[in-house]
């Protein structure tokens, strides 16, 4: 039986240099994640436990935050209205995306590409100008919806169409999010082992079956991906709570990234905008891991 080979001194050597260059390159991004997440996550939860404003020193009140947020109603209206958003919209783009990359992406490379461009467009655009070009489309007297409608007769007058706000923001958020789910699908549907389908077909499988049996679970952690990411992505809806609605008419558009907004910055209970804090990350992280959870048990 032959002895290991024990590394020479040389290669000891060689190999901690190699290590120490690799610590030195990442040491830059590592303050950066150290300063500018890891800190203000510790700050934000210990804020929570003080009653902190602008106007006098911080006073410890334990979890008096906390108690006080699941008695606001305020609060409670924000947290319904986003859980709403999150239900209605990740669904939505979920599946609207996967259908629409199974569509393109056995179209010619130049029809696919023109497709992922204009579906990608509202994302590289940015939600502060989406927003504002729905919220002038959205308009009572010159938005281009009453227009349209009162010229060719499907509706008799101007119609306010903030006035159902939260689905509004729902269809925005919509135009802004499938941009990156559909660039992934393609993505992931263009690996799909073609030989496998083929094969099904051969077996008389239907274009459905085929999908199901055969392409849907290689593109799963694809999907997995995107679910998490758009939940994440729904709970954090801020922007354009900010510039459709400001969380009017009497808070009934907020959501908890805008109640936190307004209360940590404008009436300056930051103490409290960090236990909100708290909670919202806490409930991304639990239905994230649940996320995780179903979908490596369908692996």
């Amino acid at each position: 039986m032959k002895s290991a080979v024990k590394p020479s001194k040389r290669s000891r050597v060689l190999v901690r240099k190699e290590t120490t260059a690799a610590y030195l390159f990442l040491l830059p991004s590592l303050i950066f994640f150290l300063g500018f997440v890891i800190f203000p996550i510790v700050l934000c939860v210990w804020t929570s436990f003080f009653d902190s404003t602008m106007n006098s020193a911080d006073v410890f009140v334990g979890l008096a935050n906390y108690k006080e947020l699941f008695q606001d109603k305020v609060f409670l209206g924000a947290l319904k209205n986003t859980l709403i958003i999150v239900v209605v919209s990740v669904p939505i783009t979920c599946v609207f995306s996967l259908w629409v990359s199974s569509v393109i992406v056995d179209l010619k490379g130049w029809a696919t590409s023109l497709f992922r461009i204009v579906f990608y467009l509202p994302v590289v655009t940015g939600s502060v100008a989406v927003t504002v070009v729905w919220k002038w489309m959205f308009n009572n007297y010159y938005g281009i919806f009453n227009y349209l409608g009162t010229k060719t007769g499907i509706i008799d007058q101007n119609i306010n169409w903030l006035g159902y706000a939260l689905a509004c923001i729902i269809l925005i958020l919509l135009t802004t999010s499938v941009g990156q789910p559909i660039v992934l699908y393609v993505s992931a549907l263009g690996n799909v082992d073609a030989s496998l389908v083929e094969a099904a077909n051969v077996d008389g499988a239907t274009s459905l079956q085929a999908f199901w049996k055969i392409k849907w679970p290689q593109i799963m952690p694809t999907t997995l991906y995107i679910v998490v990411i758009t939940t994440i992505n729904s709970f954090q809806c801020f922007a354009l709570i900010q510039l459709l609605t400001s969380g009017g008419p009497n808070h009934s558009t907020d959501t908890i990234m805008y109640y936190i907004y307004y209360s940590a910055f404008k009436l300056y209970r930051y103490g409290y905008g960090d236990a909100m804090g708290v909670v919202l990350a806490i409930m991304i992280a639990i239905l994230s891991a649940i996320q995780f959870k179903l979908g490596n048990s369908n692996d």
